[in-house]
C-alpha cells in the first residue's frame, strides 16, 4: 500500500511536466534528432530541474516526498523512467510520420 501511495505521489509530481515533455518530443522530432539524443537531453533537463529545486526555495516542496519515504534521487530517477516510458512509443510513432 505504501509503494502505491509513493507511486501516485510521484505521478502527481510529474503531472505538470507532461505537456512540456510532449512539446519537447515534437520539437526534437521535427529537428530530426535520434531517440537516444532526445532521451539524453531529457535526462539533462531532469538533472537541471533537480538542481533548481534543490538550490531554491522550492526545496520545501520536496519535504512532502521525503515524509513519504521518497528520496530526491528516487523521485527524479523514477520521473525520468516514467517520462522515457511515455516518450518512447510517442517518439517512435512520430518519427515514422515525419
Amino acid at each position: 500500500m505504501i509503494l502505491m501511495q509513493q507511486l501516485l505521489s510521484i505521478l502527481m509530481f510529474y503531472r505538470p511536466f507532461i505537456i512540456w515533455s510532449l512539446i519537447l518530443n515534437m520539437l526534437f522530432s521535427f529537428i530530426k534528432l535520434d531517440i537516444i539524443v532526445i532521451l539524453i537531453v531529457k535526462l539533462l533537463l531532469v538533472l537541471s530541474l533537480w538542481h533548481l529545486l534543490n538550490e531554491s526555495r522550492a526545496k520545501r516542496k520536496l519535504n512532502l516526498y521525503k515524509n513519504l519515504g521518497i528520496t530526491t534521487l528516487k523521485l527524479f530517477s523514477i520521473i525520468f523512467i516514467i517520462d522515457a516510458v511515455f516518450s518512447l512509443p510517442f517518439l517512435i510513432i512520430l518519427q515514422e510520420f515525419i
